[in-house]
């Protein structure tokens, strides 16, 4: 089916790129798996970033790419805008969204599959078009998220939307979500982790390290090549691409000892709350640990804001006191008190009295 729908969007859309010319450029609308990063957040990279390894001479990558965003939220900011002040004809603009479209639970990105997202989608290929520019649609490149030993679909509905549109539309369509799905299949749950961002003590399956990046932007190279043979980057296949290396395993951290004067952080209080506190992130870079262990100190009229855990958390109360709101109860908690908060329970923390609130907390880090 993939490749019967490859074949039928070639057709239709034809070739854009018999003759690549010096200065032609390759426009990328998306979100954080496309996105650039700096060289502080290393390992992390976006296939965007990543893409220019697998361009034709000639061509310059522009990666307008930004995490957290959707069709939605990505024109509401102008990054539509700012990618119609530069594109012009003979450019190519590649759109991949998805990850963010399905939040529901935030109606500045959320997009219905069936309804705003192709909705959405249209725009970004009418202003391609208008600038006689060549639209690319990407579906949203998989996640490594595993549930008894089987890859889970996270996308079904938008990749689905994208691909009726292209055929509506006659645009050409990259299926990543298909060959990335695949690429994951090839490595297994435990050999693609090195791809992703499971370093650092997290575990995100959603983000790449920098061989991750590197590796979709190779089937992004490979899928386009795959539609259209005089596409613009490198004859590479998804195979060459699921055979390239990830990188060595971090090595696990020696043993150390910290101060928390030298570590200690300012920051409000978390999840919106009011007021200041003092965080101390210990062993925030031990690599080979799993766990994220930190103290902090709510200083007089700091709170945690009322919100619905997205894991599981203790926290340990060592000095002052508090007023802990769990799910549909309330009460003072003090030095002593330990408190099991789950993934989906709902709660706050505001500091009470005179002496500053401090706990420890302790979890597992979740993907993001």
């Amino acid at each position: 089916m993939k490749g019967l729908l490859s074949l039928l969007l070639l057709a239709a859309a034809g070739s854009a790129f018999a003759a690549p010319a010096t200065g032609q450029r390759i426009f990328i609308a998306g979100d954080s798996t496309a996105a650039t990063y700096g060289p502080e957040r290393a390992p992390q990279a976006g296939w965007g970033q990543m893409l220019h390894n697998w361009t034709a001479d000639g061509w310059e990558v522009r990666n307008h790419a930004m995490g957290g965003r959707s069709t939605r939220s990505f024109i509401d900011e102008g990054r539509l805008d700012a990618i119609a002040e530069e594109i012009g004809a003979g450019d190519v603009l590649l759109i991949q969204f998805g990850h963010n479209d399905a939040k529901r639970e935030d109606a500045t990105r959320f997009t219905d599959p069936a309804t705003d997202y192709p909705r959405f989608l249209q725009r970004y290929i009418q202003l391609a078009r208008e600038k006689g520019a060549t639209p690319v649609l990407i579906t949203p490149v998989a996640r490594l998220l595993y549930d008894f030993r089987s890859l889970l679909d996270t996308h079904g509905r938008y990749t689905l939307a994208m691909q009726d549109l292209a055929r509506r539309e006659h645009v050409a369509l990259i299926d990543l979500n298909a060959a990335s799905s695949d690429w994951i299949r090839a490595h297994g749950e435990e050999g693609a982790k090195p791809y992703f961002m499971f370093t650092q003590g997290k575990a995100d399956g959603t983000h790449f390290s920098q061989a991750g990046a590197n590796a979709v932007a190779c089937l992004v190279a490979a899928g386009w090549r795959g539609i259209d043979s005089e596409a613009p980057v490198e004859a590479v296949t998804a195979a060459q691409c699921n055979a390239l290396p990830a990188p060595a395993p971090a090595a696990v951290s020696p043993s150390v000892v910290v101060n928390e004067r030298d570590i200690e952080i300012e920051q409000p209080g978390p999840h919106d709350g009011l007021g200041t506190t003092t965080a101390y992130p210990f062993f925030s870079d031990a690599t080979g640990f799993d766990l994220v262990f930190r103290k902090r100190v709510f200083h007089p009229g700091a709170t945690i804001g009322d919100h619905v855990n997205d894991k599981d958390e203790i926290y340990y109360v060592l000095s002052g006191r508090g007023r802990l709101r769990l799910n549909d109860t309330e009460r003072e908690v003090g030095a002593g008190d330990a408190i099991l908060t789950r993934n989906g329970d709902r709660h706050a923390l505001a500091q009470l009295g005179d002496e500053p609130l401090v706990i420890f907390i302790v979890y597992r880090p979740v993907a993001r």
